[in-house]
């Protein structure tokens, strides 16, 4: 049997193809379109996926979609009719997306499909927690599922049981965690729906010095974890901020003015939410413990992207195993809703190992075979070298430990939002000038941004305290005292941003300010090409670990085909390209015209 799960019109549209139970392919649909956080139907990703498959939108047996628009088309009339005639601008820019394609979703997806078949609706944090539950290694578990808000579901818990999962509590809109994260992206400064990493990221240079401002005035917790928010201070019910002029009276001023100069306040700022944020994670993972008594628990939602209270529940938490969903946020809803569609609604039997998960390292993109690399190149009349795959991860090893940067595009293209070694930009975790370099030559990106280390998955306890897998980068955990190095009186007393250039380790390019890395385990079964050069890197230099960067710029996608890769790489300054078995020098390379059609002209047919 087939299922197509799909998710899309609010962000991060995708696709995922499911045969008989097991995940064939996924993908998200700014990959195809280099428009970041696509939020169109998923045409390509859904192409991909059946062609994956081989079979045509004829052969689905059901299609899934990740949320219920009906009841979402509910949330928000009952929200503007609330605050009206507050929320009219709000209310007249959504309606005619709605009135033209979200109400007539049925409609839409038989027409962009070709397809007349079984379409079901599962709701939206149902498709979070099959997402998490279904695909995990685990029997039975808890779930948690955290994120901005579905149709009126913010927050929801519950349990899975083989082939069932079951809601047992839930909070609603406008009530939301993910929603009071956003706030402090937007009044800092950032995006919201694509900024809210780099609040986690800021977090660690600033003080917690809101945190009972927070908890006093913008939202009471529970022991439990429950949570309410003071509504007076957020205006994303009814207008086109997420935040108003008594939020910004509160914290001394209006919001940062995007691209300009972070001062010590958005530091702060950042730290204090994201240390509520850990702490309402904590007391909702202690009630769920208390009140299911399983051992283990799944996480779903966009605020499970945050590997920093990812690392503190798992250290600290009551549980004695945690699994996320690599594509935690609304791409992993097609996930989810596939699944759902298979065990739950077709009553499909699981049988879950303990040990094995479904997802395969989340290497569910396209792959390009060395024949249409070397045709893509030889037609681009492109400079290459052909390496063996022997001598591929050697040979790109020396480049590393000369520091260069260097682009790796090999395999299966990864689904979610992080670079797992297949489409990722690469460089030497030792150096105190590489996170510099490829920040601002490379990225584009701002300069506190951190990196996070891949390193073998049977070296991993050397460097990082960390017992257990964590091949998602979705885990933060310290560095080893060992490996620390302390800092002096006179580095201890500087502020913000002044701290980013202190070498604190001897892997300093992937050690944060607070002696952390976000962690990605590489394991030989699911990457072995990538576990070959991690491997090389050590018998090399005796360092088993590397910075791993998404193979990307800022405002862009990560890369899907080699066409984007090569781009890519000719738009910065990377040093070489490894594509697939062939070797590019940026020095060899013909000069880069950025014509407007450089993606015909550089795509595979």
């Amino acid at each position: 049997m087939n299922i197509l799960g799909i998710s899309g019109y609010y962000h991060d549209s995708a696709a995922c193809l499911v045969q008989d139970g097991r995940i064939v392919a996924a993908g998200q649909e700014e990959r195809w379109t280099r428009v970041k956080h696509d939020h169109e139907f998923p045409t390509n990703a859904a192409r991909y996926c059946l062609e994956q498959g081989g079979i045509t939108a004829a052969d689905l047996d059901v299609v899934a979609f990740y949320d219920k628009p009906l009841s979402k088309f509910d949330r928000l009339l009952e929200t503007y009719l609330a605050f009206a005639p507050a929320g009219l601008r709000s209310f007249t820019m959504a309606m005619p997306l709605w009135l033209r394609q979200k109400l007539w979703l049925p409609d839409v997806i038989q027409k962009e499909l070709d397809y007349d078949g079984k379409i079901i609706f599962p709701e939206h944090h149902q498709s979070h927690a099959a997402s998490a539950f279904f695909p995990s290694p685990f029997q039975r578990a808890a779930f948690l599922t955290l994120d901005g808000v579905g149709e009126w579901t913010t927050t929801s818990w519950g349990v899975g049981d083989g082939n069932q999962i079951k809601i047992k509590a839930e909070i609603r809109f406008p009530h939301s965690l993910g929603l009071l994260y956003s706030a402090f992206t937007y009044f800092t400064g950032f995006k919201v729906n694509s900024g809210e990493y780099k609040i986690m990221g800021l977090a660690p240079y600033g003080e917690p010095k809101y945190v009972d401002v927070i908890l006093d005035k913008l939202i009471d917790l529970k022991d439990d974890g429950s949570y309410k928010l003071d509504m007076r201070y957020f205006n994303y019910c009814q207008g086109l901020t997420m935040t108003n002029d008594r939020f910004a009276k509160l914290f001394g001023g209006p919001p940062r003015k995007p691209e300009s100069p972070l001062t010590q306040r958005e530091m702060d700022l950042a730290a204090s939410v994201q240390k509520v944020t850990e702490e309402v994670v904590m007391r909702t993972a202690r009630h769920i413990h208390a009140q299911t008594g399983e051992k283990n628990l799944c996480l779903a939602g966009g605020v499970a992207l945050n590997c920093v209270a990812n690392g503190k529940l798992l250290r600290e938490g009551p549980f004695e195993e945690i699994w996320i969903q690599p594509a935690a946020g609304d791409a992993g809803g097609a996930l989810g809703a596939a699944l759902f569609a298979w065990h739950q609604y077709l009553g499909k039997p699981r049988r879950a190992t303990g040990r094995d998960e479904a997802q395969a390292g989340s290497y569910l993109g396209p792959e390009f075979g060395e024949a249409e690399i070397e045709r893509f190149l030889i037609d681009g009349g492109i400079p290459f070298q052909r390496l063996g795959w022997e001598e591929l991860p050697r040979r790109v090893a020396r480049l590393i430990a000369d520091e260069k940067v260097v682009g790796w595009f090999e395999g299966r293209m990864e689904f979610g939002p992080r670079a797992l070694g297949g489409r990722s930009i690469l460089g030497d975790a030792r150096s105190p000038n590489i996170q510099s370099v490829m920040n601002l030559k490379i990225k584009y990106r701002e300069s506190f941004r951190p990196f996070a280390p891949s390193v073998l998955a049977e070296r991993a306890a050397d460097y990082f305290d960390l017992e257990r897998p964590s091949p998602y980068m979705l885990l933060v955990a310290g560095v080893r005292r060992e490996l620390q190095r302390p800092m002096t009186d006179e580095q201890k007393r500087l502020f913000g941003i002044e701290k980013l250039h202190v070498v604190r380790s001897t892997i300093p390019a992937v050690t944060h300010v607070d002696y952390s890395a976000r962690i990605q385990t590489v394991h030989q079964e699911t990457n072995p090409l990538y576990h070959a050069l991690l491997r090389a890197m050590e018998e090399l230099t005796g360092c088993a670990t590397l910075v791993n960067t998404s193979f990307n710029v800022r405002g862009e996608p990560i890369v899907c085909t080699p066409g984007d890769a090569y781009a890519c790489f000719m738009r910065t300054e990377m040093d070489y390209l490894a594509l697939g078995p062939f070797l590019l020098e940026k020095t060899n390379q013909p000069a880069w015209r950025e014509d407007e059609d450089w993606r015909t002209r550089f795509e595979l047919d």
